[in-house]
Order: structure tokens, then sequence, then C-alpha cells
């Protein structure tokens, strides 16, 4: 650390070391309370519908409001940036934040939840592109394998691993609302050191032309597209007239933004689609989405399959993930290593990552109804060394090489790359295993027939031993059909998780090559046009 200074984008070299090292910790700190907002719904779901007195209708609101909030805020950001100061723009995004986090905890009515989570995305996605950005600008190129490891602690691997063991211990121990609140100590510890580090508020921002009209087709497709993606395993999908037109209308808003940054770049501001022009993000951006997909959609299931198969705790569930955190913080820091200091392309690890997530997953579906921690363990390892081989290459082969000008709108389009490739990989998921759980009983009940010497041999069994231990002998053959039952429907659900484990294996066998192929073409046909 005693080598890190500030660079010449409009931030003087005398900045000291030390306001270098609190502008880095306040924004991984920072960072942090959208890891903990963002991921609170999916451990703490139940109790806030309780707490709120909420339907699954009206809870499932705060949930995609939030994630499309956050999308409309990353490609706000450069507005921001440039109106308010990109430095000044991070500060205010972690006020509102914090103050949002803590409003949450002291609210039991729904409409007001419901605006703080819209407030809280869209702060949460000023502060992932802003902050990011800022250390982008701030520090040196040379450093920033180093610098973008520590602020993917806060923005990666806390949202994979920790929070959601967090959530789960405060959940049994205490109260939901404890998780909003526990936002609030890493907010005003953020805005603190961020405070400490005046220096990076002279980093300058292009000021563009503010686009009402991109802003508010981008916000239509990313609040129908989320409610898709996000509601669409519940309405059956396209077989629900609600979801069919969602997706028209957000394709078509979606469309016609595209056309009109195609065709009046000067107009329509919201993004830059300059950046493609750069074969590394154009790669980068590609990769983002199958990372994210393997990220969240990994980090849904885990939990998922604990929850549903294993009949863990929310503790328990969360400390499944817990221990490749170091793994996962490990694999970071030894990628930036190889890159900084032993000078190796960015693109190294990258097959280190997806090699590790294949053999993590397929160690995960040989998982049974009878695994534990220990069982998991191995393949949750791997799990946390692959992401970070993955996400921190990813990370500086997609960014590294932009243009100063165009970093913003860069970091903005690589951030929803990710969040959307997850919101895919959850959706996929959850509709893969609901429908593998539905034809795995209806394979498995075909073949208990009341009738099979085998059936009536177990349901005698069963009964002969509920009898011994106390059951009215008229209802021990009940209980016995009913006890048969119950294992159908575990060992369908079983089975139907072990394959969603082998498909995100599938999955990159896929992409891999794909990725590969896209890389190839993309030499050919940008590189010699950025030669030119």
């Amino acid at each position: 650390m005693a080598d890190i200074s500030f660079t010449s984008a409009g931030v003087p070299r005398s900045g000291s070391t030390a306001s270098a090292v609190f502008l880095l910790v306040g924004a991984m700190t920072i960072v942090l309370t959208d890891a903990i907002a963002g991921t609170a719904l999916s451990m703490a779901r139940l109790d806030i519908m309780g707490g709120t007195h909420a339907s699954a209708d009206e809870f499932a609101k705060l949930d995609y409001g939030y994630t499309a909030a956050k999308l409309v805020a990353f490609v706000s950001t450069p507005w921001l940036a440039g109106a308010f100061n990109l430095y000044r723009s991070v500060m205010i995004a972690g006020a509102v934040m914090t103050a949002a986090c803590y409003s949450a905890a002291y609210t039991g009515d729904l409409n007001v939840m419901f605006g703080l989570r819209l407030l809280q995305g869209a702060s949460g996605g000023v502060l992932l592109v802003g902050a990011q950005s800022l250390l982008f600008r701030v520090f040196p190129m040379r450093q920033q394998p180093f610098v973008q490891s520590v602020y993917a602690v806060g923005s990666v691997v806390a949202p994979a691993t920790l929070a959601p063991y967090m959530q789960g211990w405060l959940l049994d121990q205490i109260d939901w609302s404890v998780i909003f609140l526990c936002s609030v100590p890493f907010g005003i510890a953020g805005i603190v050191m961020l405070a400490l580090a005046p220096q990076a508020e002279e980093v300058d921002s292009p000021k563009i032309r503010f686009d009402a009209v991109g802003l508010i087709l981008f916000a239509v497709a990313a609040f129908t597209l989320t409610f898709v993606l996000n509601q669409g395993n519940r309405w059956d999908w396209f077989g629900d007239s609600t979801v069919v037109w969602a997706t028209i209308v957000g394709m078509a808003a979606l469309g016609i933004q595209v056309v009109r940054q195609l065709f009046a770049p000067d107009k329509a501001t919201t993004f830059n689609f300059a950046v493609f022009r750069n074969a590394n993000f154009a790669f980068g951006i590609a990769a983002s989405l199958a990372a994210g997909f393997a990220l969240l959609g990994s980090s849904f299931v885990i939990p998922s399959f604990a929850v549903s198969v294993l009949r863990m705790t929310p503790t328990a569930a969360g400390s499944l993930l817990l221990p490749s955190t170091l793994m996962f913080v490990g694999s970071l820091f030894l990628t930036a290593f190889m890159i900084q200091k032993l000078k190796l392309p960015g693109v190294i690890t990258i097959p280190l990552g997806i090699l590790g997530l294949m053999l993590a997953m397929w160690l995960l579906s040989g998982s049974s109804s009878g695994s534990g921690i220990p069982d998991m363990t191995p393949a949750i390892l791997i799990r946390g060394l692959a992401l970070g081989f993955l996400f921190l290459s990813i990370t500086l082969v997609t960014l590294l090489s932009l243009d100063k000008t165009l970093l913003i709108y860069g970091v903005a389009l690589f951030s929803i790359g990710r969040q959307m490739g997850g919101l895919a990989g959850i959706s996929f998921l959850q509709t893969f295993i609901e429908d593998q759980t539905a034809h795995n009983r209806a394979v498995l009940a075909a073949h208990i027939l009341p009738g099979r010497e085998e059936v009536i041999a177990r349901i005698g069994n069963l009964g002969r031993l509920l009898a011994s231990h106390g059951t009215e002998a008229g209802l021990a053959s009940k209980e016995a059909v009913a006890l048969i039952g119950k294992a159908v429907a575990l060992q369908s659900t079983t089975i139907a998780f072990d394959t969603a484990f082998f498909a995100i294996t599938l999955f990159f066998f896929g992409a891999a090559p794909t990725l590969i192929i896209w890389k190839i073409v993309l030499g050919r046909v940008l590189a010699p046009k950025a030669a030119k």
C-alpha cells in the first residue's frame, strides 16, 4: 500500500497515502450497504411478509421494484456525475441509502416500504457505478488489479457469501428489521472515510445532456422486463397475458431507445455505444452476462437446496456459503498478484474460473437429502475459488482499456450485464426446478402402485414400525402411506436440484466456446479498426 498515489485524472499526485487508503476502503465499505439491502428479501421473505401484512403479489413489488430502480440508476449515473460531480454523487447516494435502510427498519407500512426499496435500489445503482468509476479514475492503471480486488470484496464477495449468513443469523436470533439496520454503520463509515479523501472531488466528469425521453423509455423497459424475469415463473410465463404484454412493452421501449441511440446519439445520451468499439469491452460485456448467471444463479440455488431439501434453518443455510469467503477473497488477490506483479495477461484466470465453477456444480449435482455441510463444503470452496478467478479478470479485461471519457458508461453497462445475467439465471433455475420436481414426482409416482408387492411390503413394514412406537393400528397404515408420499416429494425435489446444479455445468459447456469464438471474431473485426 505504500506506493499508492493519485493519478493525474483531475487529482493531484500530492494526495497522501492515507487519503488514497481512505478512498479505497471507503468505496469498498459504502457498497456493502447495497450488498446487505440488495439480498435482504431473499432470506427474509416470509418474515417481511408477516411484518408488513403483504400478499405475495404486494411483496413481489418490493423485489422487482428494487432491481428495476437499480438498473435505471446505472444508466443515470453518467448524467449525475456530470451534473453534481462523481465524488459528490457517490456521497449523496451513500447518504440516501443509509437513510432509506434506517427508515425501512422502522416501518410496517407496505407503501412506505415500497418507496424505500425504490430509494435503496436507485442509490445502490449510483453507488456501484460511481464508486467503481471513481477508483478507476483516481488510481494508476498499474494498481488497478489490487484496487479492484479490494472493491470486489464489498460489491461481489459480500452479497455472494457474507450477507446470506449474516441475514440468516439475524432472522433466527433477532428480527428481519435488524437486517436493514446493519447497513447503517457501513453507510456512515463509508461516508466518513470518503470525506477523508477530499482530493477525489477534483475528478472531472463531462457534462452531458439530460435525455428525459431515453430515461423514460429505459425505465419502462427496466420495470417491465424485470417484472417478467422476476415474476414470470409465478404466472406460468407466456401463459399469462400480463407477462406477454409486459414483455412486448418492455422490448418495444428498449428497442426504440436503441434505435434512438444509433441514429441520434447527440440527442440520446442514456447510453454511449462508442464503448462497443473497444474489443475488450465487447467481449467483457458478454462474459459479464455469463458470470452474473453463474454468481447469482448458484447463490440462489445452493441456499434454496439447503432450506428445501436439507431442512436447514436460515442461519445454517447461510453458513453453507460462508467457508467460501476466504477462498473467494484469496483468489481475488492471487489474480491481482498475477496480473499486477507478474505482468500476466488479464484473461489468464478466466479459464480457471470457468473450469472451477463447472467442477463445483458437478460435485454438487451428486448431493442427496442426507447430505450435510461437510459433504458440500469441498464444492462450495471450489466455487469460491473459481468466482475470484473469474470476476476480477473479467472486470479488468472489460474496463481497463476504456478511455476515461467513456469509462463511466462502460461501468454502467458492465453492471447492467452482470445484473441481467443474474436475473436470467435465477429465473431459469426457479422454473427449471419447479418443472423438474413435477416431472420427477409423476415418474416416481407411476412406479408406486397399490397392487405392487414392493409397495405392499413397504407399507406393511412402515405400519409395523409406527405401531411399535405407539401409533394406533388403524392409523398406522394411513400414516405409512403418507410417509411414502412425503418421501416421493422429497426425492423429486432432490433430483430436481441435482439436475439444476448439473444444468449450470452444462451452461458453461455452451458458454465457454461461445465466448472464445466471440473473442476471436471481435479481434478480427474491431482490432483492425482500432489500429487505423
